[in-house]
């Protein structure tokens, strides 16, 4: 890395989360559960640690209780260690009385602090993708071609265009024309052809400004990056796309978060847990190791501190501190576990408990929840959406939200 200049980041924490709504009923969406033991907010926290960047800020806004906890119980530079991890929540000041109105919109609100910093560049990012990258290379690309905005941007299928920030480059990279979450009659001139067929270039929503275009790009109309941001700076300043070559989720709906937990219980899954060059880091809770008596687990992640009993796991994510009895069935199923025992750990009657006999398939199963005896929490209609008693139904999928206690015998009623 260019040892003149100097990299921080921004970590954008506050949004609503409303697409991953209930899991983001009582938390912000960064600090969402992921593989049963970590936060999403760890992801983009551990990319930015192994890439030697050490100043890292955070922008908050909505239920940040759980997830400011999570960042000060977790990463701590020492004295011997130079770094700052610091969460800037939405406030009022004199100057400004209102929330944060978008992503860019916050980096302004504290831009009379960023602009004091020593970084000649800032890496922005979300806190709510699953990916491993090294920010290193994608900053020496930026400072190779002395860029002034450098956006990182993978190939994705056509029929997900709409999601996305899609752009075109020439030959060396730069990018000559941008356009946000476009509709179908606008995508054609966009569109790439390689031997897997069709793809389009989307932004993954990850950003390096030199520091001097950052503060001009923030003066133009508009509040969102992707939206507004982006394309004025785009039209004005020299913008290149760093091809990413690795995986990448963006972690934002309930089937996308539900579908990027199961792969993780897959053989040799995209995104590697068990890396040992890239370890993704979490809280330390020096839990007990989980306790087996007689369960047929099938491609299952179990985390510590659980205790199963004689049941039948297939292609799920055991939280941690998770409690779950005799005859019971989980298929496809992400649970969360429980942040705190209330025994010794040996009854179903707790959070993150499940009693015996109960089954539940193809369901999300949300942090400190208990779910009594023989429950049946099956979508046997396969129906997309529905309220029920004790859950809901988004994408087929069941979701249990936290903090619920679901009655012995509960089965879903339509």
């Amino acid at each position: 890395m260019n040892v003149t200049r100097n990299l921080s980041a921004i970590i954008m924490g506050g949004g609503k989360g409303e697409r991953l709504w209930p899991l983001t009923q009582y938390r912000a969406k960064p600090a969402v559960s992921i593989g049963g033991k970590y936060r999403l907010i760890d992801i983009p926290l551990s990319n930015c640690i192994h890439s030697g960047i050490k100043n890292i800020y955070i922008l908050t806004q909505v239920n940040t209780a759980s997830l400011h906890r999570h960042v000060f119980q977790t990463y701590n530079f020492d004295m011997f260690t130079a770094g700052n991890i610091e969460i800037l929540a939405a406030q009022q000041t004199l100057e400004k009385s209102d929330w944060f109105q978008g992503t860019a919109d916050a980096v302004r609100s504290y831009w009379h602090r960023f602009s004091k910093m020593p970084a000649q560049d800032f890496l922005i990012l979300a806190g709510d993708h699953l990916y491993n990258m090294d920010y290193k290379k994608f900053y020496e690309f930026h400072l190779k071609n002395d860029a002034d905005l450098t956006l990182a941007t993978i190939p994705v299928p056509i029929k997900e265009a709409y999601r996305y920030g899609i752009m075109v480059a020439d030959g060396s990279d730069r990018i000559t024309n941008f356009i946000e979450k476009p509709s179908s009659t606008e995508i054609k001139p966009y569109i790439k052809k390689s031997e897997l067929g069709e793809y389009v270039l989307a932004s993954m929503g990850i950003y390096i400004f030199s520091k001097n275009i950052l503060s001009e790009a923030l003066k133009f109309d508009g509040n969102d990056f992707g939206k507004n941001i982006i394309p004025g700076t785009m039209k004005n300043f020299n913008t290149y796309t760093y091809k990413f070559d690795g995986t990448w989720e963006d972690i934002g709906t309930i089937d996308s978060y539900y579908e990027a937990n199961i792969a993780l219980t897959d053989h040799v899954p995209e995104f590697n847990f068990y890396d040992t060059h890239h370890r993704l880091f979490t809280h330390p809770r020096f839990l007990a190791g989980s306790k087996i008596e007689g369960a047929n687990i099938t491609l299952s992640i179990i985390n510590e501190g659980s205790r199963i009993g004689n049941a039948k796991i297939n292609r799920s994510i055991v939280g941690i501190r998770s409690i779950i009895g005799n005859g019971v069935e989980l298929d496809h199923v992400v649970h969360n576990g429980a942040d705190f025992y209330t025994n010794d750990g040996s009854g179903s009657q707790a959070p993150g408990g499940i009693g015996k006999n109960t089954i539940i398939k193809k369901a999300i199963i949300d942090k400190n929840v208990t779910i009594g005896k023989n429950v049946r929490l099956v979508n046997d209609k396969n129906v997309d959406k529905a309220d029920c008693d004790y859950c809901f139904i988004r994408n087929s999928i069941i979701v249990v939200p936290t903090r619920t206690q679901i009655p012995d015998g509960y089965k879903i009623k339509y």
